[in-house]
């Protein structure tokens, strides 16, 4: 199959996605945000004072959300990708794992984190495994920079997908964290082997 077959196939399918389509009627900037609104209805975990970090934020789908929760809180969002402007949300535009990076969030917040939040992905290479296992490695990134701001109840939530390092990320989840739920949104396609996890409570703080 060609290239642009390929890329037709995948714009029909995402124009027909009922999530797709609601995003553009809600004005949301990805259908992503469905998800997280889901999670936030099952766990209650943005407030409105909540200090939150979203990780992977490009091109803001969950920093929508999240701003409409939190309106005396703070959200700092980071891409690598530049990320056009919300209301109420600060951006930074870098690569979390780098140091001046992690120095810029101290900074930033100059106190403990409630809420880090990772939708983070890999670059697809088409080789589902290493895919996986790249989008595996930027969560074990972000839960471990988690684990060094968030507070005593904090939360950290982040995309994972099933595979040979799943294992690995929930069981430096259960290590760091009190409470470990694995989480599959409704909205998240019923093909995709993507998987949330959702930590609260930091161990050994």
């Amino acid at each position: 199959m060609t290239k642009n077959k390929i890329s037709k196939n995948w714009l029909i399918k995402k124009k027909k996605d009922p999530f797709f389509k609601l995003s553009k009627i809600k004005g949301f900037r990805s259908r992503s945000a469905f998800k997280l609104i889901e999670m936030n209805k099952k766990f209650k975990f943005l407030k409105e004072n909540s200090l939150l970090l979203d990780l992977g934020s490009f091109p803001g789908g969950w920093s929508q959300v999240a701003s409409k929760e939190i309106t005396k809180g703070k959200i700092l969002s980071i891409d690598i990708k530049f990320m056009e402007k919300i209301d109420k949300v600060d951006f930074i535009k870098g690569d979390f794992l780098q140091d001046n990076i992690f120095e810029k969030i101290i900074f930033y917040f100059n106190s403990k984190v409630d809420v880090v939040l990772s939708d983070m992905a890999a670059n697809t290479t088409g080789n589902k495994t290493l895919d996986s296992y790249r989008t595996g490695e930027l969560c074990l990134g972000a839960m471990d920079l988690a684990t060094k701001i968030l507070s005593k109840d904090g939360v950290f939530l982040s995309k994972a997908f099933m595979g040979t390092i799943f294992n690995e990320i929930n069981e430096s989840a259960k290590k760091n964290f009190r409470k470990v739920v694995k989480y599959k949104p409704i909205s998240s396609k019923k093909e995709s082997k993507e998987i949330y996890i959702y930590c609260q409570g930091i161990l050994n703080i």
